[in-house]
């Protein structure tokens, strides 16, 4: 006999939640909701740059989707994979609509000079913490750390993902961790 892990008693628990909600169980959902919602948000709050606001309304949108699509969920993967994945995907529709308005552009060299002294003179970089830091980082710039260093996806699917080629994906990296180094104040 095998001792089943929590991952797997976690799997079957959230299979047997979406199959329900995707028979229409709100209570089902709920609880899906629930479970999920941190790392949802999470992971949506680092890629659009700790806007509390607007992160939020992107994790309610991203569980809209996930009831929407839930029906056609297939389990080739885990439904925690599917929800993150979706989640991403929310967020970077967002960073894309972003673009295609004229700031965006601006937006990043506008970054640039955020909050670099504060009242004594002092580089209030010492004072942020990582998650603050990521949030002034250039949008491209952010994304590319979050998705490479925190969500674990190559630059071929980061350049595929963004519309970018994976050299371009390869230098927003770089210039993400050179900025974030400057603003913690950390030398190279």
């Amino acid at each position: 006999m095998t001792a089943t892990t929590t991952d797997e008693v976690a799997a079957e628990t959230d299979a047997v939640l979406v199959r329900s909600a995707a028979g229409g169980d709100m209570q089902a959902f709920e609880a899906l909701y629930r479970r999920y919602a941190g790392r949802v948000h999470g992971v949506i709050m680092r890629l659009v740059g700790g806007q509390g606001v607007r992160a939020e309304d992107l994790t309610q949108e991203a569980f809209v989707r996930a009831w929407q699509a839930l029906p056609k969920f297939r389990f080739e993967s885990a439904f925690s994979t599917w929800l993150h994945r979706l989640a991403v995907n929310t967020a970077l529709m967002e960073l894309r609509s972003r673009r295609a308005q004229p700031r965006f552009d601006d937006d990043e060299d506008a970054l640039e000079d955020l909050g670099m002294l504060d009242s004594a003179g002092q580089g209030t970089a010492l004072s942020m913490d990582l998650e603050r830091a990521v949030a002034t980082l250039p949008p491209r710039a952010r994304a590319v750390l979050v998705l490479y260093d925190v969500e674990g996806w190559k630059h071929e699917e980061i350049a595929a993902e963004l519309g970018m080629a994976v050299g371009s994906s390869k230098a927003q990296l770089h210039r993400a961790r050179h900025l974030l180094r400057g603003r913690l104040g950390v030398e190279a």
